[in-house]
Formats: structure tokens, C-alpha cells, sequence
């Protein structure tokens, strides 16, 4: 029996979150309003920009499953960028809500692996 993306999506994050810290957890928490406020690409850069742990934890975890699913031809955040700027709209479309269902996973496996509250 094939497992499903939903379930695909929860092992990424699972493995994502693991070993995550409060900074991480609360991250992952703001990052779908973020990326429905300001877009995915300019969410990406700013994350990037920040260039804290936390910041490179979620954005490794975002690009590697858009890799994993072949949304973007490669992790790094400079190739990966390009591939985003040179995608149709229907596919960026696509990819913006594949992120959003992604960190759904993220956020609630960062929140449940620490609970320093």
C-alpha cells in the first residue's frame, strides 16, 4: 500500500521538527501568515536575510520539501529562487499552496516535540 502525500508531508515535517528549539517552535508557528501575507518568495528571502539557526532550520525544512516534490530543482536557496522566478503562475500557485499545507505539519510537530511552556 503506497502511503499518501498528506502522510509523506508529516514524515518531512516530523523530521523537520525533531530536536527543534522554543526559537524554531514559534517560527513555524507565525510561518503560514507570513507567507499568506507577504508571498512565498519574499517570505523565503526575508528568512534567508535573518540568517539565525531557527531561520535556516525552517528554511532548509520548506526547500527541501519543495525539492522532495520537485516544485524546485535544488535546496539551495539561490538556485531554488530561480526556479521559483522563472515558474508559471499556475505552478507557483501550486507551490505557495503546497507550502502552506506543508507547515501546517511543521507547526504542529515543532509545537508538540517542545513544550517549553
Amino acid at each position: 500500500m503506497a502511503i499518501t502525500l498528506e502522510q509523506k508531508r508529516a514524515k518531512h515535517a516530523w523530521n523537520a521538527a525533531t530536536g527543534c528549539d522554543g526559537d524554531f517552535k514559534n517560527l513555524a508557528k507565525g510561518a503560514p501568515a507570513i507567507v499568506m501575507s507577504n508571498g512565498l518568495m519574499p517570505s523565503l528571502a526575508f528568512w534567508h536575510s535573518k540568517g539565525k539557526k531557527h531561520h535556516k532550520k525552517l528554511l532548509d525544512a520548506i526547500l527541501g520539501w519543495l525539492h522532495e516534490r520537485k516544485f524546485v530543482t535544488e535546496k539551495d536557496f539561490v538556485i531554488a529562487m530561480k526556479s521559483l522566478q522563472e515558474a508559471k503562475s499556475e505552478n507557483f500557485m501550486k507551490v505557495t499552496s503546497e507550502t502552506l499545507e506543508y507547515l501546517k505539519w511543521l507547526r504542529n510537530f515543532a509545537s508538540a516535540l517542545n513544550s517549553e511552556e
